[in-house]
Formats: C-alpha cells, structure tokens, sequence
C-alpha cells in the first residue's frame, strides 16, 4: 500500500484556510493547473460529493466530510476508482506558532492493472502535494491580509 504525508505552514486565520482549502471549484486554481475542472455535485450536512477531471480528461467522483470544529477532513475516491484499489485522504490543520500546519495525508492502493505501482505513485503524489502545497499557501495568506 502506498502512503504520503506532506505538510506546510500557512500565516492565516484557520476560518480562511479551511473555507479556501475546502472551496472545491477553487481547486482548478489552487492546484497548478492539474484539474480542469471541480464541480460540487451534492452536498448534505458536511458531506460534500464532487466530480473532479484532471488535465488528461479523466474524470472521477470523490466525496469529503469536512470536521471543521475538529480541524480535519476526510474523503474517499469513489467511482471509478482505477486506477486505485482505493484511495483515502485526511487533512490535518494544526495551530503552531507561526500559522495553521495543513498536512495531507494520503492512503492508498494501486490496482494490479495501473501503468504505476504505489511506490511510484507516492513519488508523483509528494511532489505534486510539495507544489500544490505551496500554491495553496500562497493564495490563502494573499487573501488573508
């Protein structure tokens, strides 16, 4: 199984962060380009079900719980699932002394028929996480201020 953790800290308010972070149409712009498009296709109490495409035009449903009291989310690629057997994702947003640590947590498992095995795809994902990271970083404390 593969396994990701990539953290960075942001100098804003935990309100900002966690309303821009979770802002799903938002994320065309908050990850460099890598979907195309982030649509929100139901939401129900703090669950939140969305259509995600990434720049090759492939497409897939997700959904995420947001715990905002308890400073953390959850979600889950639903359908299709290929090429994971499953993927799981949690984010952390932990007070520090110079800002609000967001760590993204990522659990998965590659299926026997992906072009990719986990070890490979955790090195795409840390460093797509580290470049997003920053992106997110930059947006937020720009709004912040």
């Amino acid at each position: 199984m593969g396994h990701t953790v990539n953290s960075i800290v942001i100098n804003a308010p935990y309100e900002k962060i966690f309303e821009i972070s979770n802002d799903i149409p938002r994320w065309k712009e908050l990850f460099g380009g890598e979907y195309k498009d982030a649509v929100i296709t139901k939401k129900e109490g703090n669950k939140i079900t969305f259509k995600l495409t990434n720049d090759q035009d492939q497409t897939w449903q997700s959904w995420k719980l947001l715990f905002k009291d308890k400073f953390f989310t959850y979600a889950e690629r639903e359908e299709p699932k290929f090429p994971f057997k499953f993927m799981k994702i949690i984010w952390l947003y932990t007070q520090k002394p110079d800002g609000i640590e967001m760590t993204w947590i990522q659990h998965f498992e590659m299926d026997a028929k992906a072009k990719f095995n986990d070890e490979q795809v955790e090195g795409f994902i840390n460093k797509h996480s580290r470049d997003n990271l920053k992106i997110f970083k930059d947006v937020i404390e720009k709004e912040a201020k």
